[in-house]
């Protein structure tokens, strides 16, 4: 690839999902993608999510919950939603982005009726492994 590839990760409230793509983009395939995550609104960072992003040694702590609108003025080669949500409403790229969708389980939705935390955090962890998998497919994944 002659070019970092700039991708964007696209949820419902750039909370979770999202930003365990972005932190895994930025530390499995940081040497060829310039990785972006936002929200069609924002919710704030998930503490669930940051806890077993950081039990794998990737740190999201640092990352901000952002509005989709703040990306209007940068170039997106490519748009990766990653809830039904986000994929019916995402806006469209004046510079013509692909969008790809791959959609996750939401890990708050799946923990809801779970007592412990431990059961808790495994509904985490097993959306964090399968975005692990997605993100070392990149870009192939994507049909570029």
């Amino acid at each position: 690839m002659d070019k970092k590839l700039n991708l964007l990760f696209l949820c419902t409230g750039n909370s979770c999902r999202s930003q365990m793509a972005e932190g895994w983009t930025r530390h499995l395939k940081g040497e060829e993608i310039n990785v972006f995550s936002a929200g069609v609104e924002t919710h704030g960072l998930n503490p669930n999510a940051v806890k077993v992003m950081g039990e794998v040694g990737v740190d999201i702590s640092k990352q901000k919950s952002q509005h989709i609108d703040e990306f209007k003025e940068t170039h997106l080669d490519v748009v990766v939603t990653v809830c039904g949500h986000a994929h019916e409403t995402c806006p469209l790229f004046p510079e013509g982005a692909k969008v790809v969708h791959a959609g996750f389980d939401d890990p708050p939705k799946m923990a809801i009726g779970f007592k412990s935390e431990e059961e808790k955090l495994g509904c985490y962890r097993k959306v964090r492994d399968e975005i692990r998998a997605f993100v070392e497919s990149l870009p192939a994944a994507l049909g570029l």
